[in-house]
């Protein structure tokens, strides 16, 4: 698949929706009605009135390029651990077994208590790895998780609402939530870049529920419903947010877990905050749950930590070293 085969979107196929009538609860049920269309289409919808301060925000890229622009010397201090946290370097990931492996580097963390404490109940988390080069890195990291966190649930009561189910229907198991953050730094792509390399290359997120803040370089691109890919670009005050791959087994592919990819052609650096937002790990990923016990689903039910240890092993050629 070649990376220079996008075009530019139609203004409707990625809606901007306004969430703050959800947030402040004036209008729940239209938010949701938006929510519920947009994620049966491409699953990708840019949110505005989302409540992440701007200066959360600016803090944690502040935080995230200290890091990236240090010494890889220095960033190997904390090398992704077995629990998937800290520092991913280049080359480290790739999307599909025959693909090329990705530009892109990481930053990853996850959920920790008010002590900094981190369950140690699931193979894909374990303690933080904060760099000591960094000292602001952790609080403002954990800052800007505990806002995307935020905006993940409302997004996620949104939904419940917009399928008639309880409010809590997809937070009902979420004291010790699985879910990842992480910085992900691309840097820009040579023009005669071969064509088969990317950022990060194509694929589908492997949790629930994505929420990304783009910078303003652009670079993201899904894929449309007829196969073609189309610019994502940045929209300034908005994040992205697309459907995971858990979110539309839950549904039983009523809600889209679309393909998308990053290729950097800006010729500047470009980074991204990401939340992956995933419940605790033994909650079931069950449709019947939704529309009953008689229903027949087109995928066995599994959990969402069992899901997510198969697809981690595919993706990360780190965890496949580690077993051997």
């Amino acid at each position: 698949m070649s990376n220079s085969n996008v075009s530019n979107a139609d203004p409707d196929a990625i809606p901007v929706v306004d969430i703050s009538p959800l947030l402040n609860g004036e209008k729940p049920e239209s938010v949701a009605r938006q929510l519920h269309a947009a994620s049966q289409n491409l699953g990708f919808i840019y949110v505005k009135g989302h409540g992440i301060p701007a200066n959360a925000i600016d803090a944690a890229r502040d935080a995230a390029y200290q890091f990236f622009h240090a010494a890889n010397t220095d960033k190997a201090s904390i090398t992704v651990s077995a629990g998937h946290r800290g520092w991913l370097q280049q080359g480290a990931a790739k999307m599909q077994d025959d693909a090329k492996a990705d530009l892109k580097e990481s930053f990853i963390w996850g959920y920790q208590d008010v002590d900094g404490n981190t369950p140690a109940d699931h193979e894909l988390r374990g303690p933080n790895q904060w760099p000591a080069f960094v000292p602001g890195l952790e609080p403002a990291a954990m800052d800007y998780f505990r806002h995307a966190h935020e905006v993940a649930f409302q997004l996620l009561r949104g939904c419940a609402i917009s399928l008639g189910l309880a409010e809590n229907f997809f937070l009902q198991r979420c004291a010790q939530p699985l879910s990842r953050a992480s910085f992900v730094y691309y840097p820009s792509q040579p023009a005669d870049c071969d064509s088969q390399q990317f950022g990060v290359g194509p694929h589908t997120d492997f949790g629930v529920l994505t929420v990304l803040c783009q910078d303003d370089v652009g670079g993201l691109e899904v894929e449309d419903i007829n196969g073609n890919w189309i610019h994502a670009p940045p929209i300034e005050g908005t994040l992205v947010i697309n459907v995971g791959d858990l979110l539309a087994r839950w549904t039983d592919g009523a809600y889209k877990s679309t393909p998308h990819r990053v290729v950097n052609r800006s010729g500047r650096e470009r980074l991204s905050l990401v939340l992956a937002f995933d419940p605790d790990p033994d909650t079931p990923i069950d449709a019947r749950d939704i529309y009953g016990p008689d229903y027949i689903q087109k995928q066995d039910p599994t959990t969402c930590g069992d899901y997510l240890i198969w697809r981690f092993g595919k993706a990360f050629a780190y965890r496949n070293e580690k077993q051997q």
